[in-house]
C-alpha cells in the first residue's frame, strides 16, 4: 500500500509539500484542482504543472479526488451528456500525467455535512461534529452560511458556489425522484465512463456518502454493504470500485467496518481508503475523534488488519485530523493530527505485516 496525505494546491492550503515530505513513510498527495467549475474540463497543462511542483518535492501524484459530478448526471437531464463527455476528457488528461486512481462521489445537492465544523473536544482540541437533529433545523441558505462560514478562507470541496445557489431547488427535485431512478442515473454514468476509466488505466474509487443517513429526503446510495454490493454489480469493471472511507460509515452504527473491509478488499474492489475514526454520544450524533482506537468507535488494528489480510495494495491516506496544538487550517486538513493519524496507521500495517510473517 501506498500512505499519502490530502493538498490543496494554488495558495488554497495551509500546509506545504514540504512539511508533507517530512512525514515518515508518506510518499505522495491527492489533490484537486478546486477553482474548475463543476462539470469542465480539467486542462491538461495545468494538470501537468501540477504533477511537476508535487514531484518537485520529493512526492508522487497517482490519485486525484474530488473530480466532481455535475449535477445533471445524477438529475439524469438532458444535458448530462455534454457534462459526461468533459468528464471522460478530464480522465484522458489525468492518463496523460499518470494518475491511477480517481476518487469521486455521487452525492446529491451536498457531498458532505456537519453540524459544527470547529467543535471543542475535552482535551482542548478542535473537530468536525455532526448532530442529526441540528442539521435537520436548518433551511438550505443556513446551512451554506454555517458551512461556509467556518472554512477559514479555504474551499470547502463539494460546497461549491454554483451548487450553494441552487440548493433548495435540488433538493426539491430529488424528493421527486425515487432511489431506483437515482441509480438508474448512476449506472448511465458508470456505463458511458467505465471504458475510458479502463482505456488510460485510472481506477474509479466511489465515496460513501457522509454521512450515510437520509437528510431532506436525499437519496443515498453508498451507505453501507447491502448498497455497496448493489453498486458494484452495477458494473462488473474492476475499475468500478470504492474509496472505502470508514469515517463516513461508520457514522452508522449499524456498520460493521471491519466486515465491510474483508468483503470488498478481498474482491479487489477497494482502490483507495481514508482511514479515521468517529465518536458517538447518540445513534446519529458524533465527532471526528482522533484516530488512535480508544479515542473512538472503530477498532482501527481490526480494520487495518482486514485490510493487509485481504491482499490491499491501493492508496490510503488518514482522514480529517482535529485542529491541536493552536493550528488554524481548513477544517479537518491540518498538519499535524493528521500526521500522527498517518504514522499511527503505518505503525499499525508494519506490526500487523511482520507479525504475520
Amino acid at each position: 500500500m501506498k500512505m499519502i496525505i490530502r493538498w490543496f494546491p494554488g495558495g488554497d492550503d495551509s500546509v506545504t509539500l514540504e512539511q508533507i515530505r517530512q512525514i515518515p513513510g508518506v510518499s505522495g498527495i491527492c489533490a484537486m484542482l478546486s477553482d474548475i467549475p463543476v462539470g469542465e474540463v480539467w486542462p491538461l497543462e495545468r494538470l501537468q504543472a501540477l504533477r511537476a511542483q508535487v514531484n518537485a518535492a520529493g512526492l508522487s501524484l497517482e490519485v486525484i479526488e474530488s473530480v466532481n459530478i455535475h449535477e445533471d448526471i445524477k438529475k439524469g437531464l438532458a444535458s448530462r451528456d455534454r457534462y459526461i463527455a468533459n468528464y471522460i476528457k478530464t480522465l484522458e488528461n489525468l492518463g496523460k500525467v499518470g494518475v491511477k486512481c480517481l476518487c469521486y462521489n455521487f452525492m446529491p445537492v451536498m457531498d458532505w455535512i456537519r453540524s459544527n465544523l470547529a467543535y471543542e473536544l475535552e482535551d482542548g482540541s478542535y473537530a468536525m461534529h455532526y448532530d442529526h437533529e441540528e442539521v435537520l433545523k436548518l433551511n438550505p441558505s443556513l446551512i451554506a452560511k454555517e458551512m461556509l462560514g467556518g472554512s477559514k478562507g479555504y474551499t470547502l470541496p463539494g460546497w461549491e458556489p454554483d451548487r450553494l445557489a441552487k440548493m433548495s431547488a435540488d433538493i426539491e427535485f430529488y424528493q421527486a425522484m425515487t432511489t431506483d431512478q437515482y441509480w438508474q442515473n448512476l449506472k448511465y454514468f458508470l456505463d458511458a465512463v467505465i471504458p475510458y476509466a479502463e482505456q488510460y488505466d485510472i481506477k474509479l474509487a466511489i465515496h460513501p456518502d457522509d454521512p450515510p443517513f437520509n437528510i431532506f429526503g436525499l437519496p443515498k446510495v453508498i451507505s453501507n454493504a447491502e448498497n455497496i454490493r448493489r453498486f458494484l454489480s452495477l458494473n462488473d469493471s474492476k475499475y468500478n470500485g470504492l474509496t472505502l472511507c470508514t469515517g463516513s460509515l461508520g457514522a452508522s452504527l449499524e456498520n460493521d467496518i471491519a466486515a465491510i473491509v474483508r468483503e470488498f478488499t478481498a474482491m479487489g474492489r477497494v482502490h483507495f481508503a481514508h482511514i479515521r475514526n468517529v465518536k458517538h454520544s447518540q445513534e446519529k450524533v458524533f465527532v471526528e475523534s482522533a484516530h488512535l482506537s480508544e479515542c473512538g468507535d472503530l477498532d482501527m488494528y481490526q480494520i487495518v488488519k482486514a485490510f493487509h489480510e485481504n491482499g490491499f495494495d491501493g492508496y490510503i491516506r488518514p482522514d480529517h485530523g482535529r485542529m491541536i496544538w493552536g493550528e488554524q487550517a481548513r477544517p479537518g486538513y491540518g498538519l499535524y493530527d493528521r500526521a500522527i493519524g498517518a504514522n499511527y496507521l503505518l505503525g499499525l500495517w508494519e506490526a500487523i505485516e511482520k507479525g504475520s510473517k
